[in-house]
């Protein structure tokens, strides 16, 4: 038999402002010790230097994460021209330098190909596995890290600020997988030069925004009321965008105990036209989210079962 996970049953989102020198794993905890809840976890990780929005899923809200995972990100960061380091952030030794700086035409002029569907090394010191281990674990203990090319997409990569001869400041939208540091890295290339990213900052993953986000001083002054507070977002606030579809109480049930549940209502058949291709639906009783579903045929199947009480 298991051990009962210790800890308060809190269900919902903290859009969570991270501070710099703290680990994403690092902010976790802290929220756990904060609210005492008793599971946890983070959708997206943010390098310890980097700051900004790192969403925190309490218990049932920790089965929509990979909603928030794979959402649209924003950020914005500093390229520091001139020198490469070896983790392609200011954390690193110098491992090459340039007296190339570009002007902003030249920026201007690199930026376009950056934009859209393009293909990006992620830095050797990153969490992709190599034959089950750490690249950054590598990397550190001086192997040589080769990592293959993947397909990213970049939605916009603006030039913000130029700060001085050594430093431009950008804002970027990206999708999911997308290395700030290696877009830093080879857009400095693009230019002639070398570079390295420093002052990254995430401004919004999904629907979760800057403007609505709380620091972790504050989270931890309010404690364990974080849970009663407006800080703590309801469980669909991952969903944003997924159609949303009314339930019986006995077609709740139903999905509860793992059954299917056929729409024979021509207006829900309508409305679950829009699911899109992976057709997942949130289906709800009276305003409780209920399950995750998959659309098949005529009828719904429970994908992911949210276990909340009904009016939570």
């Amino acid at each position: 038999m298991g051990r009962r996970r210790k800890g308060l049953t809190i269900n919902g989102w903290i859009n969570l402002d991270k501070p710099a020198g703290m680990t994403s794993a690092g902010c976790v905890n802290a929220v756990r010790r904060a609210t005492g809840a008793a599971k946890l976890g983070h959708a997206g990780t943010l390098d310890p230097s980097a700051t900004g929005i790192l969403p925190i899923a309490l218990g049932e809200a920790t089965k929509t994460m990979p909603y928030v995972t794979d959402s649209s990100k924003r950020y914005t960061f500093t390229v520091n021209w001139g020198a490469r380091t070896e983790t392609d952030d200011a954390d690193g030794e110098v491992v090459e330098t340039s007296d190339v700086r570009p002007d902003r035409a030249a920026i201007e002029a690199a930026l376009p190909a950056f934009v859209g569907m393009i293909e990006q090394v992620p830095p050797a010191y990153s969490a992709i596995k190599i034959d089950g281990q750490r690249a950054y674990a590598k990397a550190r203990a001086g192997e040589d890290v080769v990592l293959q090319a993947r397909t990213i997409e970049i939605n916009a990569f603006d030039l913000v600020e130029i700060l001085d001869d050594d430093r431009a400041r950008f804002a970027v939208k990206s999708g999911k997988g997308a290395y700030m540091r290696a877009l830093a890295r080879d857009l400095a290339v693009a230019v002639g030069t070398c570079g390295h990213l420093s002052d990254l900052r995430r401004v919004s993953v999904g629907p979760f925004e800057e403007s609505a986000s709380i620091s972790l001083e504050k989270l931890e002054e309010l404690g364990h009321s974080a849970a009663a507070s407006p800080i703590l977002l309801p469980i669909e606030t991952a969903l944003d965008g997924i159609p949303a579809l009314a339930l019986s109480d006995r077609e709740a049930e139903m999905l509860r105990n793992g059954q299917a549940v056929p729409i024979l209502r021509p207006q829900d058949r309508e409305r679950i036209a829009t699911a899109g291709d992976d057709g997942i639906v949130l289906a709800l009783e009276a305003t409780t989210p209920v399950a995750l579903v998959r659309v098949d045929g005529i009828q719904i199947r429970p994908v992911r079962v949210l276990n909340l009480d009904t009016g939570s």
